[in-house]
């Protein structure tokens, strides 16, 4: 029988309400079935939905499930702060002061106030280094209707969802794109260009994942983690510095990333946009 359960909306990865990645969060989500979740998530439509439910680990404060209209997720970040917003803004309370421990599919991920923002620590990669099957390259470059010599890198930047990321020349070669996104199928493509020095943003990302029903994702906290970790080890970018995602649909999200001496952090504002309670 269906019941009342309290429900979150909000806007993460901004501080200027529906310019960011909009979540949806079920709070009481125990008792939901796999295909209650799944069904619920196709009825939101948005990029992700998540549901909290007790832990079963005893380091973590909740254990989330993260689905997208096309399935369920191990991890991804924009949910992974929503969720943490969303949390302790229901009267969720924390072991440890000023964190929170979320359990998710690829193990616990911190979660800590950075200033007004929230902010995670970036998970170690899964998959990491060049894209060397020539075939995924050729896929990549074609979904992306670019010229080969475009291509400045190809690189694995997994950290549970199967990104790949592509570097261009510039920010503006990123905001460019009009990728196909038939030839696309089968890949998580991630893009990521620098910004000339001197402006409020360091590099412009945009994130494309078609066969999870989401053509292009407004603004993606799982990629720009696995960009963190690469850019920064590879020496492309400093230890801190601002992306800018979402403007090809109309959003300004703004991604801040920080490294510290024992982890890459992952931060962004989360506006509430929606309390209330759903039927489920």
């Amino acid at each position: 029988m269906p019941e009342l359960r309290r429900f979150v909306q909000v806007d993460v990865f901004t501080a200027t309400p529906l310019k960011g990645n909009p979540l949806a969060v079920v709070v009481d989500a125990a008792g939901l079935s796999d295909d209650d979740m799944a069904a619920f998530a196709r009825w939101t439509n948005l990029s992700e939905t998540t549901f909290l439910l007790p832990p079963t680990d005893p380091a973590a404060d909740y254990r989330v499930r993260i689905f997208t209209p096309g399935g369920e997720l191990p991890f991804a970040g924009h949910p992974t702060l929503g969720s943490a917003h969303a949390f302790l803004a229901s009267g969720g309370d924390a072991k440890k002061p000023g964190e929170v421990v979320q359990q998710c599919a690829i193990g616990l991920v911190r979660v800590k106030r950075d200033g007004a923002r929230l902010a995670f620590a970036a998970p170690p990669l899964q998959r990491s280094g060049p894209v060397d099957d020539a075939a995924l390259r050729a896929q990549a470059i074609a979904a992306l209707r670019i010229a080969p010599e475009a291509l400045l890198d190809l690189v694995w930047v997994d950290n549970g969802p199967g990104w790949m990321a592509a570097r261009l020349r510039d920010a503006a070669a990123v905001q460019a794109l009009q990728p196909d996104f038939v030839t696309m199928q089968g890949l998580k493509l991630g893009v990521v260009g620098a910004w000339p020095a001197g402006g409020d943003c360091q590099f412009e990302v945009r994130a494309f994942v078609p066969d999870l029903g989401v053509p292009e994702d407004p603004v993606t906290g799982s990629l720009n983690a696995g960009l963190a970790l690469w850019l920064q080890g590879a020496g492309l970018a400093g230890d801190h510095y601002v992306a800018s995602q979402g403007a090809a649909l109309g959003r300004a999200g703004r991604v801040h990333v920080r490294r510290e001496a024992e982890a890459t952090w992952i931060g962004g504002d989360v506006t509430p946009l929606i309390h209330g309670q759903v039927r489920l």
